[in-house]
């Protein structure tokens, strides 16, 4: 009798790929990142389907800014008509939109694309879907400490917390990184002290729903302690020899 794996309740990806996925096919690497907007899509539904509460992607980091201006113009154009087309869509899959990052560097085109689009899945409940835009996870505890340190307010876990630009849903139980690479790259990096990791081969844009649901049994396979034993998390696993 097969066990239903245990679902997480807040799934984290760094969709990483899209550039490499474009050159191996000798498209430029917009291609790519254009084929990854159609996984993003395919990937939000997937949760909503299998009662995933959260989705976190990690669209554009703070570092990305480095990258060659063609690719990071052709983004910025990419997001705005993608907000365009993908929140009617979205809103009838009940998908609320986030957008997590620093705002003040982004073309006013670009700044009101992300209020609207928050403005207008505002009331859906199926799935909060997180975009981290122009994002690291320096930054974003490093504005949770100016931000308590300019009110005045004592800097400790739980304020800081309260504080930083995920403040909003719980922390990851599961991070997927795409594209072979087993690094972090400042993602998250308050927030995932305790999530599972899982890292895979496929490409951002070949990440399909099979992809996902393997990230989804191989958190399933693992026990979570939060630094505790096996016993303390699940006593009646390893029964005490000696009752009493």
């Amino acid at each position: 009798m097969s066990v239903s794996p245990v679902v997480p309740h807040h799934i984290a990806i760094v969709m990483d790929g899209n550039g490499r996925w474009a050159t191996r096919r000798f498209l430029p690497r917009l291609a790519g990142h254009k084929q990854g907007v159609d996984s993003l899509r395919r990937c939000a539904r997937a949760c909503v389907e299998r009662g995933v509460g959260v989705l976190t992607v990690f669209a554009f980091s703070s570092e990305n800014w480095n990258r060659p201006a063609e690719e990071v113009s052709g983004l910025m154009e990419l997001l705005a008509m993608a907000l365009a087309r993908e929140v009617p869509q979205l809103t009838k899959d009940g998908v609320r939109l986030y957008f997590v990052g620093e705002r003040a560097g982004l073309s006013p085109k670009v700044r009101d694309g992300l209020a609207q689009a928050e403005a207008a899945t505002a009331h859906n409940t199926r799935l909060v879907l997180n975009v981290c835009f122009n994002y690291g996870g320096r930054w974003d505890i490093a504005q949770a400490a100016a931000a308590l340190a300019a009110k005045g307010e004592p800097i400790t876990e739980a304020s800081l917390n309260a504080a930083m630009g995920m403040a909003h849903v719980p922390d990851p139980d599961l991070v997927v990184r795409t594209g072979g690479e087993m690094r972090i790259s400042n993602f998250l990096l308050w927030q995932i002290a305790y999530s599972e990791l899982v890292f895979s081969d496929r490409l951002w844009p070949d990440f399909d729903e099979s992809a996902l649901d393997e990230a989804i049994a191989a958190y399933s396979a693992r026990e979570r302690r939060f630094g505790k034993t096996s016993e303390q998390i699940s006593p009646s696993a390893h029964p005490d020899p000696m009752p009493g």
